[in-house]
This record gives structure tokens, sequence and C-alpha cells, in this order.
């Protein structure tokens, strides 16, 4: 009988880390998109609500970017979508002013969560 204690306070906890783990996800991804709106507004781009939208949140840094459209199609197929997020993030690194090179922050860990709030609140 004791046991069921034991296996309610596992799943009470198991729970508490479930939602924790949900906070901390929501608050990443809601400074992701603050990034991102801060980053077209530094461009002349008004990205309005779709920036707080997954997938449409592309169209926006797409603007911002300089690039078409309809690339957010390319950017749901796998292997392509990495191609053509990197030239996505090279041109926003470029209308800000600084180095297209700077997107291979990208692709060092722990530098890389630097790079979005680097571009958005750097003059």
């Amino acid at each position: 009988m004791e046991n069921s204690g034991n296996d309610a306070v596992a799943a009470g906890v198991g729970i508490a880390v479930f939602l924790g783990a949900l906070v901390v996800g929501l608050l990443f991804y809601l400074f992701y998109c603050f990034c991102c709106k801060r980053i077209c507004e530094k461009c002349g781009i008004t990205p309005g609500i779709l920036i707080w939208i997954p997938i449409a949140q592309y169209i926006p840094l797409l603007q911002t970017a300089k690039m078409e459209l309809w690339m957010i199609i390319l950017l749901l197929i796998p292997i392509v979508n990495i191609v053509i997020f990197v030239m996505l993030w090279a041109k926003i690194c470029a209308a800000r002013g600084k180095s297209p090179w700077l997107v291979v922050l990208l692709f060092i860990p722990g530098v890389n969560l630097a790079f979005l709030p680097y571009l958005a609140f750097s003059e």
C-alpha cells in the first residue's frame, strides 16, 4: 500500500518538471520572436502579428532579407532548409550592417544562443 503513495509523488514531480520545461520553452520562444521583431523593425520592416506565429514568422524575415516569399516552402524541405536558413540569416546580417560571415556563429554550440540577441540589440 505504501508503494502507491510513492507513485503519486513521482507522478506529481513528473508533472511539475513537464510544466516547468513547458514554461521555459515558451519563454525562450517568446524571446526568439521578440528578437526577430526587433531585427525586422531595425531593417525598416513592420512584422505585425506574423512574427509571433510559427512558420508564418519567416514571412517578415524573408522580407527583411529581401528574399522571395515563396522560399518559405523551401524552409519546409529537409536539408534544403539548412541552406535556405543560412542564406536567410546571412542576408539579414548584411541588412543589419554586419558581416554575413557572422552566420557561422549559428553552428557553434553555446555561442549560437547570443547570435539573435546580438543582431536584435546591437547598433
